[in-house]
């Protein structure tokens, strides 16, 4: 069995296999849609729209239309709560999968089953082949800052939890993991602890234990390798002191990772000053990473889209260390896969795996007046070179022609399976009349105003925008967490740049005629974006699915009030 799961994870074996399925993707991509279909034909959802049987691409693009989560929820509630008659697919539906619920206030319920974590296994592998190709790692260990949620029961008795800690729970995915990759050096006990500081603090002090054994440091976000570096800035005097005295800090009180924790903990006075003098020696925390764990090949995580805000500080603490980007996929499902790993996580590709869903592409274009147009959806060999499109999602878990809601652009193509890289979600952030800003309008804005801090020696630590329209006019609002002190001369500065920044033609009209009101940079407290961080935990998101709301609507008004509450100063643009 051991031979068998050895050569199932043989990284040349993976990439022929890989390479096979990519030269012939249209054939693929016909087989994968009929698969789905034979086995789901009999549900109630595609018995509504009239297929009777039919499994090609044209009867199904014909009589199944374009759905989003909205018009999928009634359904899948139905599931939760113990219908468990054919809905949304053949075989049951026996657990749920909850997006993260940082951009709609509350999670999303997703439908998970086995086949999610099969295209899982596809997906980790495919992209650890390609990666292993670049990087070899050995016989070692990985520090991951992987955290599990708390599943619960739905109405109907079916499993609850985030689509990470589904994954993490499910035995064949393990038993996989542990034959292709390099073990966490933290126990199970650590990783599924019910209390996040706790864990995290737990996942750094095994890190330094076994810091010689380290090739990778990982987290499923970039945003979590950030946080617990910064976390590490504040408490590394006390980790170095549980290694010099061999006993674990009273900060840890869950029993199980006590009992777990001091298997490993033993009294090590050299260890502990060799860890203290190369934090003593350090500039500024610059290459933390690469000092405290040597023998680290690279850094892995999932780094584009709402997480490249981080990567200035991630790369800080990296060091000369390569920054990995993970694989695309959401909470609905997996797209693609890393197979370029050499390339930086802002030009990061990722190829479609033409046997996990059946894809199709809406191209988007905006006439000379900037409007943007929509047209029919094409096939995945169909997209074109420099094009961007919104995906399309129909998968073996009850997606039918799914709006992801995400825009990409097609890169390129390996063999005949397009090379994806990711845009930005394609939903509206700022909205008031006739402008139009999305999460990389914003984050492009943020960037070019930080530029003013970093002459300060100075950064944004996180960031979140909001809609006011309880002024007339209404106007944006962008709060900044930033770093250390500035005089109100160079905010009001950063201010102006904010709000120049935005350059949709809406936007910049609307300001010049006063129909859009001033931008107004909102200043708030060291560790408030932490609180945020907390407010979600407590709602049951696991730490290694959190996303910073890039906008916080008035669905969010927890967030609103936690921001409002902890702003210190204020400044309007003026800019127009």
């Amino acid at each position: 069995m051991l031979e068998r799961m050895e050569d199932m994870c043989d990284p040349e074996t993976i990439v022929a296999e890989f390479e096979a399925l990519s030269k012939d993707a249209g054939r693929v991509q016909r087989e994968t849609l009929k698969k789905i279909l034979e086995e789901n034909g009999e549900t109630e959802y595609l018995q509504r729209w009239g297929l009777n049987g039919r499994t090609d691409p044209d009867s199904f693009k014909s009589f199944v239309p374009l759905a989003t989560h909205t018009d999928l929820e009634p359904y899948i509630h139905r599931i939760a709560d113990g219908d468990n008659s054919s809905v949304l697919t053949g075989k049951p539906i026996t657990t749920i999968s909850l997006s993260s619920g940082t951009t709609q206030g509350k999670p999303k319920f997703v439908p998970f089953n086995d086949e999610l974590v099969e295209d899982t296994m596809k997906i980790y592998k495919t992209s650890f082949a390609f990666r292993n190709r670049e990087y070899p790692i050995g016989n070692g260990k990985a520090l991951q800052f992987i955290y599990g949620s708390k599943q619960f029961k739905t109405k109907g008795g079916l499993a609850a939890g985030t689509a990470t800690t589904n994954i993490y729970l499910n035995a064949e995915f393990k038993k996989t993991m542990r034959a292709m990759q390099t073990p966490c050096c933290s126990p199970d006990e650590v990783i599924f602890g019910p209390e996040f500081h706790q864990s995290l603090y737990c996942h750094l002090l095994c890190g330094l234990i076994f810091r010689d054994q380290v090739q990778v440091v990982s987290s499923t976000f970039a945003h979590s390798i950030v946080h617990a570096f910064r976390t590490f800035e504040q408490l590394w005097e006390q980790l170095v002191n549980d290694i010099r005295e061999g006993v674990l800090s009273s900060r840890i009180t869950v029993p199980s990772i006590r009992t777990a924790m001091s298997k490993l903990l033993k009294p090590d006075p050299e260890l502990a000053n060799i860890i203290y003098n190369k934090c003593l020696g350090l500039s500024n925390w610059y290459g933390v990473i690469q000092e405290l764990f040597p023998n680290t090949k690279y850094i892995y995580g999932i780094m584009t889209g709402s997480m490249e805000p981080y990567l200035t500080k991630l790369r800080h603490y990296a060091g000369g260390l390569p920054l990995l980007s993970a694989d695309y996929g959401s909470s609905e499902g997996w797209i693609g896969a890393n197979v370029n790993p050499k390339l930086p996580p802002e030009l990061v590709t990722f190829a479609v795996l033409p046997d996990i869903g059946y894809f199709e592409f809406i191209p988007l274009k905006e006439d000379v007046h900037g409007l943007e147009h929509e047209r029919q959806p094409i096939g995945l060999t169909e997209v074109k070179v420099g094009e961007e499109y919104e995906i399309i999602v129909t998968n073996f878990a009850g997606l039918y022609r799914y709006r992801l809601g995400d825009v990409v652009k097609v890169k390129g193509f390996h063999n005949s399976t397009p090379e994806l890289q990711f845009i930005c979600r394609r939903n509206l952030l700022l909205t008031i009349n006739i402008d139009k800003n999305t999460e990389k309008d914003l984050q492009i804005a943020v960037e070019a105003a930080a530029k003013l801090l970093s002459e300060e020696k100075q950064e944004v630590v996180d960031f979140t925008s909001h809609v006011d329209s309880s002024t007339e006019p209404g106007h944006y609002v962008i709060f900044w967490e930033i770093s250390g002190e500035l005089n109100d001369e160079i905010l009001k500065e950063c201010c102006d740049c904010l709000d120049k920044s935005f350059v949709d033609a809406g936007y910049v009209g609307s300001r010049k005629v006063k129909t859009i009101g001033p931008l107004e940079l909102r200043i708030v407290r060291r560790g408030t974006f932490h609180k945020i961080l907390d407010h979600f935990v407590g709602l049951g998101a696991a730490v290694s699915q959190f996303k910073t709301p890039r906008c916080v609507g008035h669905n969010n008004n927890n967030v609103l009030q936690i921001l409002s509450s902890n702003v210190v100063k204020s400044y309007f643009s003026t800019a127009f």
